[in-house]
């Protein structure tokens, strides 16, 4: 099987849900009493799209902005960007677009760019307009998707398209980080996940199966 793997980034403001996305697709789970990140927690997430197997390295990074001055060493050499905001607080859109702009001047390979407006189970109180997320995704050449990490909704749509808009970018000959190879294995389970954090001695693999009694 051919195989695509690449370093996702996962960037926004303190507070719109950048692990809850991270942790519902590919743990399974969803808590309201997820600790703030410290620095970054490291995800792999292994996606069969017809016969490539796409594995995302998925770098998940503080929004305190105590920690911006770190993040440079996470979305080094990304192929992909998952900058998500808070439907409900403008001001962390506003702040997507100051992401977008650090990474035109710091990546130099093509990057797959997915806006995402998160929390959509607060939409009577929305404050972004689809439309103007919509437009600015076109305007920056990305895809935009809306997701509630609570109701679990939306957020597959992210991480599928991000593999299949990787399995493209592998064929960009600008592309020179992604690793492409072939595989022995032919079977594997979808999505799968290791986490890492720094901050953490303890690494531990999660099988998606034995959480799904957490699934809200």
């Amino acid at each position: 099987m051919r195989t695509v793997e690449g370093k996702v980034v996962v960037l926004g403001s303190q507070g719109v849900g950048k692990t809850s996305l991270v942790v519902r697709y590919i743990g399974k789970m969803f808590s309201h009493h997820i600790s703030p990140t410290i620095g970054a927690s490291f995800f792999t997430c292994n996606i069969n799209i017809d016969d490539t197997r796409v594995k995302l390295q998925v770098w998940d990074t503080a929004g305190q902005e105590r920690f911006r001055s770190m993040v440079p060493m996470y979305y080094r050499n990304a192929n992909a960007a998952l900058l998500v905001f808070d439907i409900t607080q403008y001001f962390t859109f506003n702040s997507i677009k100051k992401w977008v702009s650090e990474l035109e001047r710091n990546v130099d390979e093509p990057m797959v760019y997915c806006i995402v407006g998160n929390k959509t189970d607060l939409g009577t109180h929305r404050k972004v307009s689809r439309e103007e997320a919509q437009q600015y995704a076109n305007d920056i050449g990305g895809k935009y998707f809306e997701s509630s990490a609570l109701h679990d909704e939306g957020i597959e749509d992210v991480f599928v398209n991000t593999a299949m808009e990787l399995i493209s970018l592998s064929k960009d000959p600008l592309t020179r980080s992604l690793r492409i190879y072939d595989s022995v294995e032919s079977t594997l389970r979808s999505p799968s996940l290791t986490h890492y954090d720094p901050n953490d001695s303890s690494s531990s693999e999660i099988d998606p199966a034995q959480n799904s009694k957490q699934c809200c």
